[in-house]
């Protein structure tokens, strides 16, 4: 069972879609969702959501295990994160209004989901393509996101996503940052920033 976090505002006309990491549940990328959006005058709401699976740490959530990798796994949890999707409301806010916005692990499920969902753009955040992923011709501009010191998921990783989309003819940005395996201040910046000329204009 999927959980989630809602914040909402009366006056929204934009959604804000968050996925946390490996590790981490649906308050961790909470304050970075408001950080996003608050120059954006109750613009937005925000859900963020906490994968199903206990991490096995006892803390924390995943979307799938990691050490070791269970790949196979990878279907059945795309495809309960769109069934929690199709359960949200979208009447009022519709997905081609909504920003998808995914750390590590949940920018790994945001590139999948990113096929196969049309947002309105998605942000992949020090994340990594799972084996096998190939994107489509049609789908919403892509943001990728990588600390040049992530000693957790290789910059590399993000590289070879932007290579991917890239050669498929996907509107794609890749922006490398002063930073490790995190969400700093220069990002949060930089993903405003995007968010406010592309999407708010």
């Amino acid at each position: 069972m999927t959980e989630l976090i809602y914040l909402n505002s009366e006056s929204a006309t934009n959604r804000l879609v968050l996925l946390h990491g490996w590790g981490a549940d649906a308050k961790d990328l909470l304050p970075v969702g408001k950080l996003l959006t608050e120059d954006f005058q109750d613009r937005f709401e925000i859900v963020s959501l906490s994968a199903p699976q206990p991490h096995p740490s006892g803390f924390g959530r995943q979307w799938y295990p990691l050490y070791p990798h269970k790949w196979e796994q990878i279907p059945n949890a795309v495809l309960e994160l769109e069934r929690c999707l199709d359960n949200l409301c979208f009447e009022q806010i519709p997905l081609n209004k909504t920003l998808l916005l995914g750390f590590s692990q949940g920018g790994a499920m945001a590139l999948e989901l990113a096929i196969r969902q049309q947002f309105q753009g998605v942000f992949a955040l020090s994340s990594y393509p799972h084996p096998d992923w190939q994107p489509l011709k049609d789908m919403p501009p892509v943001f990728l996101c990588h600390g040049d010191m992530d000693q957790v998921v290789p910059k590399e990783a993000s590289q070879k996503s932007f290579d991917i989309l890239r050669k498929n003819g996907i509107k794609s940005d890749l922006y490398f940052f002063d930073g490790g395996h995190e969400i700093n201040n220069d990002l949060i910046d930089h993903c405003r920033g995007i968010i406010k000329q592309k999407f708010l204009s």
